[in-house]
């Protein structure tokens, strides 16, 4: 067989130098610096949202209202029998703390509001809970409940004073209904506002009926609890003044309504003040427990 015949029947295939360069799993891959870069987004000067809060922000507004207040009784803009100076409650209240008295009808006030704020709070999310978890409890309930709102709370009063008298129960009494309203209407809202998903996943995962309670109906509903606690503590605070009007010997709204009998606007502007004070100061607290139980929320006002 000649050279060439055998070239014919077993030909030489040229070496396969490989895929150009760029191309198949040779290419060069590109370093960082040829790498597209991706522009980072920042927000600049363009923000919708609320600045960091001051921690003591939230007293401008009352100290401008003592400004107001106190330039106008110096100018004489303001009667000081009308309405007496800042220096002047401060002065009063400040003799009837050497009295006694002040602490006295502080405390009974106080316990007052207490009993009231437990009584219709615990009412107020248990009855929430039968109505808003229970179609059944909602048909009971919710109609009267929704009903009584229609009616003014005072519009009852001489009701519970012919079944209760005019005693310590008939005050405690009337307060738990004041409370009880804001705290059953927020509750009962969140109860049935609650994401109807997280209810479909408790249902596929057939967790227990307290797990659900637990894990699914608690975090939801606990953001309306804590509103309407907010209402609520207030509301205790607002019936005080109606209630300690009715045979009362003792508390902040005996000593106004004594010292409206007796003309000393100075007293009945520390009773004032007083109620301001422990209204605010009893929304702070319920504020506070409110961030610390809902910290995983990431808010506007957070």
């Amino acid at each position: 067989m000649s050279a060439y015949t055998a070239e014919l029947l077993h030909p030489v295939f040229p070496k396969y130098p490989g895929p150009p360069p760029g191309v198949g799993y040779h290419r060069q891959r590109p370093t960082i610096e040829e790498a597209p870069s991706v522009p980072i987004l920042t927000r600049g000067r363009y923000r919708l949202a609320l600045p960091k809060p001051l921690a003591y922000g939230w007293l401008l507004g009352p100290a401008l209202l003592l400004i107001y207040w106190s330039l106008a009784s110096l100018t004489g803009y303001v009667d000081s029998r009308v309405l007496p100076a800042p220096w002047v409650a401060i002065t009063a209240g400040i003799d009837l703390i050497q009295d006694g008295r002040l602490q006295h009808n502080v405390l009974i006030s106080s316990s007052r509001a207490l009993q009231g704020l437990l009584l219709g709070g615990l009412a107020g999310v248990a009855m929430a809970f039968l109505s808003g978890l229970s179609l059944v409890g909602g048909y009971i309930f919710d109609g009267v409940i929704q009903l009584k709102r229609a009616i003014p709370t005072l519009a009852l009063i001489p009701f519970f004073i012919l079944w209760f008298g005019v005693g310590e129960t008939m005050k405690v009494t009337m307060i738990s209904v004041f409370v009880f309203l804001p705290i059953y209407v927020h509750t009962h809202n969140a109860l049935r506002g609650i994401d109807l998903r997280f209810v479909e996943l408790a249902e596929t995962t057939r967790i227990s009926y307290f797990q659900f309670l637990r894990h699914i109906v608690l975090p939801g509903a606990l953001p309306g609890i804590l509103l309407g606690l907010r209402f609520g503590v207030m509301a205790a605070w607002v019936s005080l003044v109606v209630v300690e009007q009715f045979n009362a010997t003792s508390g902040i709204g005996y000593m106004i309504n004594l010292a409206r009998n007796y003309a000393q606007p100075d007293v009945m502007l520390v009773g004032l003040v007083l109620y301001a004070i422990l209204g605010l100061a009893s929304d702070m607290a319920v504020r506070l427990i409110e961030k610390r139980a809902l910290a995983y929320r990431k808010t506007l006002g957070q």
